[in-house]
This record gives C-alpha cells, structure tokens and sequence, in this order.
C-alpha cells in the first residue's frame, strides 16, 4: 500500500535543519531510561495555585488554549526534541528548590535571587499573550509573573549596559538532552536592554493560575510576546547585563535561519518556510500572522528607522 505524504505537513512536522542534524546523537544521549520513560503518555505536572492575582490591562481577550495543549506541546529541547518529549520527561525530574538566579555584569548592585526572592519582588499579574512559534504553530496562554522591569530597577544598570543576556539549566543529570552534541548547551538568549525593559516583557513563573510546570520552563523563564517563541528562555538560572550583543543559541546553530532580534514578521519567510500565516494549536484553518504578533501598537516604535529584513 502507498502512503502518500499529506501536501501540507502540520508545523509540528518541521525540524529546525541543526536539529534534524543531530537528532541521531540526542537519541543516544537520552539512553535507554528515557526511552521506556517515552512510552508514557504526556503527563501535566501537579502545581500549587499562586493565589490572586492581579488582572493586566496588557492582556489579549482571545480565546485560551487549553491547559492540555499548553503543558503536552512544548519545545524544551533539554528533554527532547518531540512535542510530547518535555511532558514526558521533565516533571518529577527537574528540580525547582532550591533554585537561584545570578544577576552580574554591569549594574550596580549584582545579586543571587533565591526563586521565593523573585516571586516577593513585584505583585504577580496574570497576562494573557499570544505566543507564535518560529515553526508556524501558535497559542493563547494565560502566564503568570511580573515584569522583567522590576527585577532590572532592582539591580540598576550603569551607563555601559546595552543588552541582557539569559543563561538557562544545562544539568546533564536532570536534563537528557544536555548529553547530546546537539546545541550548544547551556540554551543562551538575549535582548536589548530597551526590550529587557519594556512593559510586555515578563519573568513568568507561572500559567493558567498555578505555579509553572516543570515542562514549561519552571520555575522561571523569559516571555516576550512580540517575538518568535524560542526567545523566551526558560528555567534561567544567570541574566547578565553586557556591553555587546549576546550571541544566541540558535543563532550559533542556525544564523542564516535564526537571527538575534527574532521579531515575528509575517513579511520575512524563514528560509524553508511561509511566516505569512500561522495554525493556533486546536484549530484546523490558518490565520494570518500578525506584525510583532500583533503588538505592533506597543512596540514598533523600539525598532524606527531599523531594516526588519537585515535585522531578523
């Protein structure tokens, strides 16, 4: 019998090109273990609730997507490069207490966070964001956090910091996929610091009400809504503020594909693939990708006078 391949392959079908690359060598790294863990269904990690919160006028009304979909479809390549693999593998593996947060570089006033530190340092807010991923597939996700404002008010920058870089957890022993060649671990991202401090720019450490499960990118992770979804590191364990521009994960990976500033622009394709439209998780017919994914309003003007295409 042949079996044809359907005309448009589902967006969860496309593997960056330096991941199909090493996708041989994350297998050998992920052992036998969690292979057997892999049988499993993808499971929702149990929470505790984060108490009341307050509402954002910053947030989207669209329609939620669910629970289910926002825990069991996850790109968390520390625990495999399946959609399932991060719900499968991370909760009761990850640990999240104790947890710190290094903060350095030019401020003046460096410190280490404990994660308790961080969650008394503003009031927690719910913001509902859109969330586009650089593949093509897109959500509607209730995040609980703060603004990453607070934290940088905190620690105040000198007159020499110019970006924010965010280093994640590369712990070989909770995280399989550390094991393998694949990226170049530790998962590194970073921002300008205009855009570290921009009101939609938020450390969540939670979603849907309840502490952040561990397949999300517990116990804290970066959410900036206007650009593509690998931007926002999770499980962060270092922010440095730096002269220079960091130099990013995937863009070491992946530069011709993956470029620092990450905006969502339906106008530039990625290189093996239309940006023009998108498939929210849950429904069955594109929608067109909106201009910063549809926070143009509040945040077009930090890019005036930029060439979008040379700087994407």
């Amino acid at each position: 019998m042949l079996i044809r391949r359907p005309p448009d392959l589902l967006p969860s079908e496309i593997t960056p090109e330096p991941l199909a690359r090493g996708r041989r060598a994350l297998l050998k790294g992920l052992g036998a273990g969690a292979a057997l863990a892999g049988l499993g269904l993808p499971q929702i990690s149990q929470a505790g609730s984060l108490g009341t919160l307050r509402p954002s006028p910053l947030s989207s009304d669209e329609k939620l997507t669910p629970l289910k979909s926002v825990t069991g479809y996850n790109n968390f390549y520390e625990f495999g490069t399946d959609k399932e693999d991060p719900a499968r593998h991370a909760p009761g593996r990850l640990k999240t207490r104790p947890w710190t947060v290094t903060v350095e570089g030019e401020i003046k006033r460096p410190r280490t966070f404990s994660i308790d530190d961080l969650l008394k340092l503003a009031p927690l807010e719910e913001r509902i964001y859109r969330m586009r991923c650089v593949e093509g597939w897109s959500m509607v996700i209730p995040w609980v956090g703060f603004p990453l404002a607070e934290l940088i008010r905190q620690v105040e920058p000198n007159g020499e910091a110019r970006f924010v870089e965010f280093v994640t957890l590369a712990d070989p022993q909770q995280m399989p996929g550390v094991r393998s060649p694949l990226l170049d671990w530790p998962y590194v991202e970073g921002l300008r610091l205009d855009e570290a401090q921009h009101p939609l720019t938020l450390l969540a450490v939670g979603l849907y009400g309840e502490v952040l499960p561990a397949q999300n990118g517990a116990p804290i992770r970066l959410v900036v809504p206007w650009k593509y979804g690998f931007k926002s590191a999770k499980s962060i364990v270092r922010i440095r503020f730096v002269r220079e521009q960091p130099r990013s994960t995937w863009m070491k990976a992946g530069p011709s594909e993956y470029g620092f500033y990450s905006n969502v622009n339906p106008a530039v394709d990625h290189p093996r693939w239309s940006q023009a439209t998108e498939r929210r998780i849950g429904e069955f017919i594109k929608r067109k990708t909106l201009p910063f994914n549809g926070y143009a309003d509040q945040v077009a003007g930090l890019y005036s006078g930029m060439d979008l295409r040379r700087f994407f």
